[in-house]
C-alpha cells in the first residue's frame, strides 16, 4: 500500500512543478549524492507522469554498487568473435536450443506464425541472456535502473528506463522487491524496463505481462524484433535484412554475430 507520506509527496512535487521550471538533474560519478539526487529525480519522474507508488519506489532505492561495479567490467565484448562464441559457450546453447524446439515445436511454430521471427533467433537470445532461464538476475531492478540514471557513464540513456520503470510499478507489473541482471534487465530474455512497457506482451492470455513467465517473455521478445522491422522469411545473418533488426537487440557487434550464427544452427 502507497504510504500516506508518499502521497504528500507527490502532491508537493506537483505543486513545486506548478511554481517553477523543472530544471535537469545532475548526474554524479560517485555514490555521495545519491540520497540528494533522489528528491529531484522524483520532480522529474513526477513530471514525466509517474505516479505515489512509483515514487515511493524511488525514494526507497538504493546505490547498487554490484551495478556499477559491473557497468565498468563489460570486458566480453572485446573478444573477438571465436573468442566470444567459446566463452559464451555457443555449442551448449545450440545444442540445448534445438532440444527445447523440438520438444516444444508448435509453441515455436506458433510464434513465428504470428510475429515472423523464427525459433532459432528466440532460442539463441533466450540461450545468451539467462542460460534458458537458469539465471534471471539477483539485483534489485529498480535500485539498479536509479543507479545508472543517477552516474554520469550513461544517464541519458538510463534516465527513460528508470521512469519506465517506476511506471512498471504503478501499474503492479513490477514491484520494489523485483530482481533482475545487473543494470535492471527483466526475465527470460532480459529487457531493460522501457522495453518492458512498450513491447511486453500477455501471451499466455492471463492479464498481465510477467517476463518472468517463459510464454510472456518469448512473446515479447519476437514481438520486440517484429515492431523493430522484422521481415518475415528473410535472412538474418551478417549483409542479410534481418540482421539489421538483431542490431536493435545489443549494439555489441559480437553479441549481434553471435546471436545470428546461433540462430541458424538451431534452426538447421
Amino acid at each position: 500500500m502507497v504510504t500516506r507520506i508518499s502521497l504528500c509527496f507527490v502532491i508537493a512535487l506537483w505543486a513545486g512543478l506548478a511554481a517553477a521550471p523543472v530544471h535537469a538533474v545532475q548526474c554524479s560519478d560517485t555514490s555521495g549524492q545519491f540520497e540528494a539526487w533522489k528528491p529531484l529525480m522524483a520532480t522529474e519522474a513526477a513530471a514525466s507522469g509517474v505516479g505515489a507508488r512509483g515514487i515511493d519506489a524511488l525514494m526507497g532505492t538504493s546505490y547498487s554498487r554490484a551495478t556499477i561495479s559491473a557497468d565498468r567490467n563489460q570486458k566480453s565484448f572485446r573478444y573477438t568473435l571465436d573468442k566470444f562464441l567459446q566463452v559464451r559457450g555457443a555449442d551448449t546453447i545450440i545444442a540445448q536450443g534445438r532440444k527445447k524446439k523440438a520438444r516444444n515445436p508448435d509453441f515455436y511454430a506458433a510464434l513465428e506464425q504470428q510475429y515472423g521471427v523464427p525459433a532459432g533467433v528466440l532460442l539463441a537470445i533466450h540461450g545468451m541472456e539467462t542460460g534458458f532461464g537458469g539465471f534471471m538476475g539477483d539485483t534489485n531492478v529498480v535500485s539498479a535502473i536509479a543507479t545508472l540514471a543517477y552516474d554520469c557513464r550513461r544517464s541519458d540513456f538510463f534516465t527513460p528506463h528508470l521512469i519506465d520503470a517506476l511506471k512498471l510499478v504503478d501499474q503492479g507489473t513490477i514491484s520494489t522487491a523485483t530482481v533482475g541482471a545487473k543494470h535492471g534487465e527483466l526475465g527470460h530474455t532480459q529487457f531493460l524496463p522501457g522495453n518492458a512497457l512498450t513491447y511486453g506482451v500477455d501471451g499466455d492470455g492471463d492479464g498481465r505481462v510477467d517476463l518472468s513467465g517463459l510464454t510472456d517473455a518469448m512473446a515479447s521478445t519476437a514481438n520486440y524484433l517484429a515492431r523493430k522491422g522484422w521481415q518475415p522469411g528473410l535472412g538474418y545473418q551478417e549483409g542479410e535484412p534481418n540482421f539489421a533488426v538483431i542490431k536493435e537487440w545489443n549494439a555489441a557487434t559480437v553479441y549481434q554475430q553471435a546471436i545470428a550464427l546461433m540462430g541458424a544452427r538451431i534452426d538447421r
